[in-house]
């Protein structure tokens, strides 16, 4: 009778639960944050949204239902609803604020858009799972931007080398270093991640406002802080301190970072034995004080210090086929020692005239003095494996086919002084704009170079590329043993630089379709003296524009245009050829920019997405060809090549997990050159398929435990040929490129999840977790090691592999 009674009383729910369902999901503005105290209702059913945002509501099955959602400081969204299953629906809406409404902020995100700029979610930057986290670790999974070297923040963009990226700190140009050859000697990107506010990137056809490079454009702008804060990051490869805040009455605006890396940890689980002591450290502040509504000075301070001493100690790497494996043995004596300090000071004054007109004066000035010192000398033996399985010597060498030695000396210095001056101005009328500048540059270089190699197989001196042959044996050689290669010089080069642009911005209604488009000329003289020998000045034009229309059409798309003449004035390290010497009369690159794009937003399970998708063109002329070993790219110093390049990017974002960002890119890009009308080859960066995952999830019922997907694939660059070599005669590709790396980690304090009581109710925010670099452990190669046979005249190129997997923890916090 009980068990009777008890299944009346439970009768009643069991049939509502028949004739409904559950609905949930997280409610969230456009900036990704949670909003608290939304409420949702239907009929007079209703519920509101937790401190995570997270609601959840029970709704009828099979029947339409007007879901409302409603805040007091956000646009009411209303969304006609029906459950077809039984099981738990998910709604993540997105609400707007009210004051978003305003049509400048409007106009303010639609030109961004319209220009062809990326902009960053700078969470995206601080999060992401990867050996270099960072500004840089983002870009690298975007379409048509690529970088096969993990220990490395440079990156390659639709064809182009790492000195051809545009890089600006609140408007300031940032350079790279001259004398890094491998992706373990860079130590810090400059960007600091903790002190970013804005971070965005163009990928081609960008703006006359920014400067004279052929690739790309990477404007990130420090943020000037509105509170007082410490954010602490610590990991097994190094950790970093920020603090921020506002000082004398609010005038004063400071945020300053200290890190410290440590790349001991990848270094040791490379195929070489080492003793690895690498200090990078690095010092940066930016200061900005207000003295009225109309002017302000800012200074950015940066203090960089890398030392990597490096001693290898032996090598044992085994390849060829299953049939015919070989193993090359190597044992080293000797050491490097590198140096490299950099310092840079940007003082910048701005003053706004009045609502229309504000102007910007920067003086910079950047120093940096490179030392790479090093002797080492290496032993080889290179061995046939034993593949017969039923052999008592399965797996070992049981033939030297090639033994040899080889010593590589340099001690190259470099002291390099930039200093520059620039005007910048922004004119508002309306819905037009007005950007203008100018900017006076001088560049002193002073360069020694002392390196050689010398190679020895089984007792004979190999002798220098291209040499004069004879008959030998039957003729003896009489001449001196020289050094396989042997570099030495002394330059003094003085770069003196004067640039200005100006561009026109308008914003306008054709019909019902709103459109923008801007026109823009830049104007870049430049004359070097190197080594006493003055050159001819030399001046280049470079018009640009852009047009962007948003057709009034139901779908949310937007279509663009841009293109141009671009050049590349030469820098030092163009200037430069393979054997060190110095030519002036270099002239600057240049390329025919075309690019057309299309932005389409819309909904899918009910959840935000967006497709991007661009096809570009480049033509090349007046190319300064070059090769490329790990990072260090090698100019030829002349400008008798052409080249081209094309392809298409493709990248889908959304929320594939409700309440979590994540993205897909693939993209196609071939890219060749004809030197000296040689005929057409492959350029070094000829990368045809870039395929990148950008992932994030959490577990349903523990939402702040995040789990991060960072996946790339590369298709093989040409590369990998011995020093010096002739490129028409090595064509061929290195391997595939294929990363995986994972992150987990868990948040125990944020904005949305705070303590008043207790050890936790210190922190502002605070996060730890795992992260797994190369999970699959793939070995990846971008150099050969060149073993030479003297019994069958053949070079082996033995690939040289990068970082195996790595386990690494990390904490988080900020007070």
């Amino acid at each position: 009778m009980k068990k009777i009674c008890f299944f009346l009383l439970l009768l009643p729910s069991f049939l509502v639960a028949q004739k409904t369902t559950i609905l949930k999901g997280t409610v969230k503005n456009n900036q990704r944050a949670p909003i608290e105290k939304v409420s949702i209702k239907f009929g007079n059913t209703g519920t509101v949204s937790d401190k995570a945002g997270n609601y959840q509501l029970r709704i009828p099955f099979k029947e339409e239902i007007t879901l409302v959602f409603s805040h007091v400081s956000y646009r009411t969204f209303t969304k006609k609803f029906t459950a077809n299953s039984r099981n738990t629906v998910r709604f993540s809406p997105t609400l707007t604020l009210k004051t978003e409404q305003l049509d400048e902020i409007i106009i303010k995100d639609n030109r961004k858009i319209a220009s062809g700029i990326t902009n960053i979610d700078i969470k995206k930057a601080k999060n992401i799972i990867g050996p270099n986290a960072g500004v840089e670790n983002v870009l690298m999974t975007l379409p048509g931007v690529s970088n096969n070297n993990e220990l490395s923040t440079q990156y390659n963009v639709r064809g182009g080398n790492f000195d051809e990226n545009l890089v600006y700190v609140n408007g300031i140009e940032i350079y790279r270093p001259f004398l890094i050859r491998s992706g373990q000697q860079e130590g810090l990107s400059f960007i600091n991640s903790n002190m970013v506010q804005n971070i965005n990137f163009s990928a081609g056809g960008f703006q006359a406002k920014y400067g004279d490079k052929l690739s790309s454009v990477l404007d990130i702008t420090y943020r000037k802080p509105k509170e007082t804060a410490t954010t602490i990051d610590a990991s097994l490869l190094g950790a970093s301190v920020t603090f921020e805040g506002q000082f004398l009455k609010n005038k004063l605006n400071t945020i300053t970072g200290v890190r410290y890396r440590d790349n001991s940890l990848f270094v040791n689980s490379k195929k070489i034995e080492t003793n690895f002591r690498p200090k990078f450290t690095d010092l940066q502040t930016f200061l900005t004080y207000k003295f009225s509504e109309k002017f302000s000075l800012n200074f950015l301070g940066n203090f960089s210090l890398n030392n990597y001493d490096y001693q290898p100690l032996s090598r044992r790497t085994r390849f060829g086929t299953v049939a015919n494996p070989l193993e090359l043995i190597v044992f080293y004596s000797g050491q490097e020692k590198d140096k490299y300090l950099t310092m840079f000071g940007a003082l910048s004054a701005d003053y706004k005239v009045n609502k229309n007109f504000t102007l910007t004066t920067t003086a910079s000035r950047y120093n940096t003095q490179e030392e790479e010192h090093f002797d080492i000398a290496a032993a080889y033996s290179l061995g046939e494996v034993d593949a017969n399985i039923g052999s008592q010597n399965f797996g070992e060498v049981n033939f030297s086919q090639g033994i040899g030695s080889q010593l590589n000396h340099a001690r190259n210095d470099l002291d390099a002084l930039i200093s520059n001056l620039q005007v910048r101005g922004t004119i508002k009328r309306g819905k037009t704009q007005w950007n203008f500048g100018a900017k006076y540059q001088k560049e002193e270089i002073k360069d020694r170079i002392r390196e050689w190699e010398i190679i020895d197989s089984l007792g004979f001196s190999i002798r220098p590329p291209y040499h004069v042959a004879n008959d030998q044996p039957y003729e003896p050689f009489e001449g001196e043993i020289t050094p396989y290669q042997n570099i030495r010089k002394d330059n003094n080069v003085a770069i003196n630089r004067v640039s200005g642009f100006a561009q026109f911005n308008q914003r306008s209604f054709w019909n019902e379709h709103e459109i923008f488009y801007n026109i823009g000329i830049r104007a870049h003289n430049w004359s070097v003296t190197g080594n006493g020998i003055k050159s001819k000045s030399q001046t280049i034009i470079s018009p640009r524009a852009q047009f962007s229309i948003k057709p009034n059409w139901q779908k949310d798309m937007l279509f663009r245009v841009s293109g141009g003449l671009y050049a590349q004035p030469p820098s030092y390290r163009e200037l430069r050829n393979f054997n060190g010497d110095i030519n002036v009369d270099v002239k600057a690159q240049k390329s025919i920019h075309f690019v057309a794009g299309m932005d389409y937003s819309f909904q899918m399970w009910d959840r935000p997405f967006k497709l991007t998708t661009e096809v570009y063109f480049k033509d090349l002329s007046d190319v300064n060809a070059y090769s490329i070993d790990n990072v260090r790219i090698r100019y030829r110093a002349d400008n008798v090549t052409t080249a081209f390049a094309n392809g298409v990017d493709v990248r889908l974002n959304g929320e594939f997990v409700p309440g979590s960002e994540s993205w897909v890119s693939l993209g196609y890009l071939k890219t060749e050159e004809n030197i000296n009308n040689r005929g057409v080859i492959a350029r070094p960066s000829d990368q045809r398929i870039k395929f990148g995952i950008l992932f994030q999830d959490y577990m349903p019922n523990l939402p702040d435990l995040k789990v991060y997907l960072n996946l790339v694939y590369n298709t093989g660059v040409p590369g990998g040929a011995p020093a010096y070599s002739d490129v028409y005669q090595f064509q061929e590709r290195l391997r595939d490129y294929k990363r995986a790396d994972l992150g987990v980690s868990y948040i125990f304090v944020d904005a949305s999840k705070k303590y008043t009581t207790g050890w936790l109710s210190k922190f502002k925010e605070l996060t730890a977790g795992l992260e797994l670099f190369n999970m699959f452990d793939i070995q990846n190669s971008i150099t050969n090691t060149w073993v030479r046979d003297v019994y069958s005249k053949t070079q082996f190129g033995i690939p040289n592999y990068m970082t195996s997997r790595i386990l690494n923890f990390k904490v988080g916090m900020q007070f």
